[in-house]
Formats: structure tokens, sequence, C-alpha cells
């Protein structure tokens, strides 16, 4: 792994744990803002960093359903459908 992406990592991870006591869910994307006027690669390297932490957050709180769901006795939910493709992977979590 590149320096470049470590740091990306590292940041996103701060953020996003952040983000509670800061009580604002899209702090993150002041962040991109910030770091787009410094630097649009390590931006980049930032919200992929983001996105893939996103998306795992959504994933693992599916499978925690789907578990919870099948061990109380009930019905395992179906899969959510994909976001409209204007929908970022941040929206409404």
């Amino acid at each position: 792994m590149s320096a470049l992406q470590q740091m990306a990592d590292k940041l996103a991870d701060d953020v996003l744990a952040a983000e509670a006591e800061l009580g604002d869910d899209r702090f993150y994307e002041k962040v991109s803002e910030i770091l787009m006027a410094a630097s649009p690669t390590f931006q980049e390297a930032y919200m992929t960093s983001i996105r893939v932490r996103l998306a795992e957050r959504r994933g693992r709180e599916f499978l925690e359903r789907a578990l919870a769901a099948k061990r109380g006795g009930g019905v395992v939910p179906a899969v959510p459908e994909a976001p409209p493709e204007n929908e970022t992977i941040g929206s409404g979590h």
C-alpha cells in the first residue's frame, strides 16, 4: 500500500470516528472539500477510503439484521434495492 493510501485510510478512519462526537454524519464531505483545494489526488484517495468504509458499514448492518432475524425465528430481510445512480454511497447512512 502506498504512503498516500495509508494516509488517506488513516484520515478516513479518524473522520468517520469523529462524526458521532461532532453530531454531523456528513462531516466527511466537508473534509473532502478542504482536501480538494489542497490536493485533488489526496482527496480522491480519501474519498475512495470513505466510500469503502461506508459500503462495509452498510453491508455489515444488513448482515447483522439478517442474522438477528434468522436467530429470532423471524423472516430474513430481503436484499435492499441498489440506490439510484445519482445517489452517493454515503447517502442515508
